[in-house]
């Protein structure tokens, strides 16, 4: 199990520097969050790209800073705008191929839209298939403000799209849903491709991980039961931590809860 620290958790930095903050950390394992389309291109991309290499480190997955515009251009009733926003997306696919990463993160239509269920799965999976062209997975991810925060929503999407549609499970969204996690897991099963892993308790639903009391051992069966074995990447908001060390210290503590589980103890 690969466990590391999306630099989403490091924003508004800018991308490169919030990479470099992880990486000069020991942190090997990321998700890149792209705050801006010049961040696929040019000077930034290539200091990116050095990043990685000098510091070996592996791109789990990609998140775009595009999500509020995904209700009203992937999924709207516009054709052209759909059409932009793939060809956006496209890049990211070329980008996330170049440096290994396999999981493009979906967040998909906001729940107060009018977007058909029918559409919405007919845009997914016309988005899932340019991503497999790139070796990508889109997947969809549990939102609380989004259709995915529904677990209804979920299992139509997993009944209408079969073998075609894979998704990321977010624990502090699912609390933010009032959703039981490992029954959402459950039901996903091998389905799901990536895992954003925070801590958790009746007064705040995104903590640092060991200062809360979520069940990990809990999680750590869910997942051995649908033989999850991608990643698990630490994703904070900036306010639920006080320091970029932290992050380490979250990745690090990840690691002990699950070699202790493994061990048994």
């Amino acid at each position: 199990m690969d466990i590391g620290v999306s630099t989403a958790c490091l924003y508004p930095l800018e991308t490169e520097k919030a990479l470099y903050e992880l990486a000069k950390r020991g942190i090997k394992n990321v998700e890149l969050f792209i705050n801006s389309v010049d961040e696929l291109e040019g000077s930034i991309l290539a200091e990116i790209r050095r990043l990685i290499s000098d510091y070996s480190l592996s791109v789990k997955s990609m998140h775009p800073f595009s999500s509020p515009m995904e209700t009203l251009f992937l999924f709207g009733d516009y054709p052209r705008r759909t059409e932009y926003l793939i060809d956006i997306y496209k890049r990211y696919f070329e980008v996330m191929a170049e440096l290994g990463a396999k999981v493009f993160v979906l967040h998909g239509a906001i729940l107060s839209s009018k977007v058909p269920d029918e559409r919405y799965m007919e845009r997914y999976l016309k988005l899932y298939r340019i991503g497999k062209q790139f070796g990508v997975t889109v997947a969809q991810e549990n939102i609380c403000y989004c259709k995915s925060s529904s677990v209804k929503f979920i299992q139509d999407m997993l009944d209408k799209l079969g073998d075609e549609v894979r998704f990321v499970v977010d624990l502090k969204q699912a609390r933010r849903s009032n959703i039981d996690p490992f029954r959402l897991l459950d039901i996903i099963g091998d389905k799901v491709v990536h895992l954003h892993v925070s801590d958790g308790n009746s007064g705040c639903d995104c903590m640092p991980i060991g200062k809360g009391d979520f069940n990990f051992n809990q999680l750590f069966k869910v997942l051995s039961k649908i033989n999850y074995d991608n990643s698990m990447i630490v994703e904070l908001y900036r306010e639920n931590y006080t320091g970029y060390d932290e992050l380490a210290v979250c990745a690090a503590n990840m690691q002990k809860l699950y070699n202790k589980y493994k061990m048994g103890l």
